[in-house]
């Protein structure tokens, strides 16, 4: 199983009490997110706003587990939202997984 060239990530995030105060940047902000990511050698693929416990979801990919942590710093310190960053794995990934697991 080789190593893929880059990591995926979901983030499930928050508005803080500061997010919602300047909701009307919301918008920009997520621009600004987009662009920061692009400079750590990232993508964001999808963005969307949700109901319930999370307030966004955005799935990222990333060159590095570092290059993540460095955006997600730079967010929290930010401190518009809160995330919750998980790793992910698509399909054949998961697959071999699976069977490395099971030989």
């Amino acid at each position: 199983m080789s190593a893929p060239t880059t990591q995926r990530y979901v983030s499930l995030m928050r508005l803080t009490d500061k997010g919602l105060a300047e909701l009307s940047g919301s918008v920009e902000r997520r621009k600004v997110s987009e662009a920061r990511v692009a400079a750590l050698g990232g993508k964001s693929i999808a963005f969307y706003a949700t109901l319930g416990s999370y307030d966004f979801v955005q799935v990222f990919e990333m060159p590095s587990n570092e290059a993540m942590m460095q955006y997600v710093l730079t967010a929290r310190r930010d401190g518009f939202v809160d995330p919750l960053i998980l790793p992910a794995f698509d399909p054949p990934t998961y697959g071999g997984i699976v069977e490395a697991v099971l030989q």
